[in-house]
């Protein structure tokens, strides 16, 4: 996909999160996207700070890379209509960039081939790896998938360990520049198992997710919805769009229809544009722990109450 690097953001102050109205606010303009983004480390894994967290993934790009999703094709997103629909996310750092394993378990699949699960030199996914985790959730299965290598450094029925490199980035298959297709998988692991890598993949420290539910007024899910996102510290602005209906899930818990990782702790403006009116939410994204408002047409938002952080210490379950 067309190489873009996500705009950057400073980290401000927490404060309260009342709703507002069109009226109340006077949002600024959003300046230029810069060049590069600097991020802070991220936490250690797994990172729970409430049961229904489940941070269970590393980077699959090492921190000082571009290890963050293209902000115009997430999970869910068609490319404006130009693309199938996303079944993952893409980092898209430079060729030749190590590839890591996301947690640890056993290599299921290396080569050409991933969609239809026979060698095809033809496959999508280029070059692909497909690792089955030592853990799961809810009881079943998980797997991450890892596309368009560039070279593939393990072998099938291999065990690695979270961190351990696995390849290179590349853009063998359906790539127009190299870049890192990554995928979480459940169950039996294939195209049609997948959820959202950016509920599952650790953030930045001192950075949190959010994740939303737009809805129209009897509560049907809208497609490919323009969601806009400003800091309210900073005026920098972030564009989302929901899921596109079929083949990709909502995360069991939050039930979303789009998700924003990598936002820096504090409070927020969002911005969603139905039946010919802009409603305004100011929400606070606490760091390190998924966010979640939801929007429901003429009825507006409903703005997730803020939690007292208590940290899940049990492991992922196996």
């Amino acid at each position: 996909m067309a190489t873009a690097t996500e705009p950057a953001a400073t980290a401000v102050p927490s404060m309260a999160a009342p709703i507002a109205t069109l009226a109340q606010l006077d949002l600024p303009t959003a300046g230029p996207n810069p060049v590069s983004a600097w991020r802070p480390p991220p936490y250690p894994v797994p990172r729970a700070v409430r049961p229904e967290d489940h941070f269970y993934f590393l980077r699959p790009i090492p921190s000082g890379n571009v290890n963050w999703p293209h902000p115009r094709y997430r999970y869910g997103n068609t490319f404006f209509g130009e693309e199938s629909i996303h079944t993952g996310v893409d980092l898209d750092a430079a060729r030749g960039t190590p590839v890591l394993a996301a947690g640890g378990g056993k290599v299921v699949w290396v080569g050409y081939g991933l969609y239809s699960g026979t060698y095809n030199p033809d496959d999508p996914y280029g070059l692909a790896v497909l690792i089955r985790h030592d853990f799961g959730y809810d009881g079943r299965l998980m797997y991450t998938a890892y596309g368009h290598l560039e070279e593939a450094s393990v072998w099938l029925g291999q065990h690695v360990e979270g961190g351990d490199q696995i390849g290179t980035v590349g853009d063998t298959g359906n790539a127009e520049g190299p870049h890192l297709h990554f995928e979480v998988r459940f169950g039996e692991g294939d195209y049609f198992t997948t959820r959202n890598p950016e509920l599952w993949m650790v953030p930045p420290e001192g950075w949190g997710v959010l994740a939303g539910r737009i809805c129209d007024s009897i509560g049907r899910p809208m497609a490919e919805q323009l969601v806009q996102i400003y800091s309210l510290e900073t005026g920098q602005r972030w564009d989302v769009w929901t899921y596109a209906p079929e083949t990709v899930h909502p995360d069991d818990h939050y039930g979303e229809n789009f998700v924003i990782s990598d936002l820096p702790a504090g409070p927020y403006e969002v911005r969603v544009d139905y039946a010919g009116h802009t409603s305004f939410a100011q929400m606070l994204v606490l760091a390190g722990q998924t966010n979640l408002f939801e929007f429901n047409g003429r009825k507006g938002f409903v703005v997730e109450p803020t939690p007292t952080p208590a940290f899940v210490d049990s492991p992922p379950t196996s």
